[in-house]
């Protein structure tokens, strides 16, 4: 994709022929010299940080990051404001002219610890499920476990108030995603980490996210992305210190390193096939209150 002033250049290049050599060679060399930054959208939670790291802090990559929840890195990429996105998984199918991009993704092999079903009943019992809505993956992964695990048919209902999980009716049960899951832990009788449940159902590890890109991104950006995310994964205690993260009351960094698995393998990419090609869609209605 062109600077803007590369586009201005090359127009004037192309309709003005009359102008001499010199002007020409002097537009060229500035043509050359204009640094294209690519346009990065990417979660803004904890298990993003080294990727996060890497890409500010690995020299070869020169990016303008756009951080938001995940359902943020959709809308930021569907309408144009970034070519590359750590894309939430469930949205990949309906993305047209992309490719999934690197070897790193978020995932899980087990225990993710930060996509979590809440109830104060066993989740058979459940007649209502609150749904995180900064989230997209989790909200299909849950209505798949609900389907094809539990097998339960619960009412489906957007949860936008946070302060409400506080005043559940006992057959309720909140999807909760991100680092606000460590402030509910132990708060419920009981708890289902959806990717522990998607092991359970299928022996497969998840990936929650992906990076992807629209055709037409530069090589020269996708390979600086591969390596800064590499130095990021090779890096977490360093990002997890600068952001913050070793002053919490939980341990991130043994969330990072037990919890997250950061690789993008055949093996997530199998799950992910399966998961897209169960077809089910869960459409929360508004919140009751």
């Amino acid at each position: 994709m062109l600077h803007p002033v590369q586009k201005l250049l090359t127009f004037a290049l192309i309709m003005c022929p009359i102008w001499g050599h010199e002007f020409k060679l002097k537009a060229y060399a500035v043509w050359t010299m204009v640094v294209v930054n690519a346009q990065i959208s990417a979660v803004s939670y904890l298990n993003t940080i080294p990727f996060i790291y890497g890409i500010r802090h690995e020299g070869n990559l020169r990016a303008n990051l756009l951080l938001t929840p995940p359902a943020g890195c959709y809308a930021n990429y569907v309408e144009g404001r970034a070519d590359i996105a750590l894309m939430p998984s469930a949205a990949v199918p309906s993305l047209k002219s992309t490719s999934i991009i690197t070897d790193y993704c978020i995932g899980a092999s087990g225990k993710v610890r930060t996509v979590e079903l809440f109830s104060n009943v066993p989740v058979e019992k459940v007649k209502r499920i609150f749904l995180d809505a900064h989230s997209r993956t989790s909200v299909q992964l849950v209505g798949y476990l609900a389907a094809n695990l539990w097998h339960i048919t619960p009412e489906w209902y957007e949860l936008v108030d946070y302060t409400q999980v506080a005043y559940a009716e006992p057959t309720d049960a909140f999807l909760l995603i991100g680092d606000k899951v460590f402030d509910h832990e132990g708060l419920f009788n009981y708890s289902y980490d959806l990717s522990q449940e998607w092991n359970k159902a299928t022996h497969l590890p998840f990936a929650f996210a992906v990076w992807v890109a629209r055709k037409g991104t530069s090589y020269e950006h996708i390979d600086a992305l591969q390596r800064a995310l590499t130095f990021g994964v090779e890096s977490i205690w360093e990002a997890v210190v600068e952001h913050g993260f070793d002053q919490k009351h939980y341990n991130a960094y043994e969330y990072l390193t037990q919890n997250i698995d950061f690789v993008f393998n055949a093996e997530k990419h199998s799950a992910l096939q399966k998961f897209w090609n169960a077809g089910l869609k869960v459409e929360p209605r508004s919140n009751p209150g």
